[in-house]
């Protein structure tokens, strides 16, 4: 993506290469568990979780029973997935290549 958001700069750049330097499952779990708070890992993957299932068609009524997340949440997701940056697109891609499961 050329048009980089308006967010960017050297601490998220700084922050960005320090994920991509995370080598397996554990070390995302340190590095996440020391970064952020349960609640804000816990609410990113569920907007992963709400992406995968909006992708394969679930309807909202599914989503919310399986992930708990609001209906504006779902609808914020979906607004990404149709008009956003395809980062949902290029990570659901990438675990489906990699037959990684994220259900």
């Amino acid at each position: 993506m050329n048009n980089y958001p308006r967010w960017k700069n050297e601490m998220t750049d700084q922050l960005f290469m320090a994920i991509l330097t995370l080598e397996n499952k554990d070390e995302c779990y340190r590095f996440f568990e020391d970064i952020a708070t349960i609640n804000e890992i816990k609410e990113l993957s569920q907007r992963l979780e709400v992406a995968r299932m909006l992708s394969e068609g679930f309807i909202y009524e599914d989503i919310v029973q399986k992930t708990g997340a609001s209906s504006a949440t779902i609808s914020r997701v979906k607004k990404c997935l149709n008009y956003g940056a395809d980062g949902y697109q290029i990570v659901l891609k990438k675990l489906k290549k990699k037959k990684i499961n994220i259900k």
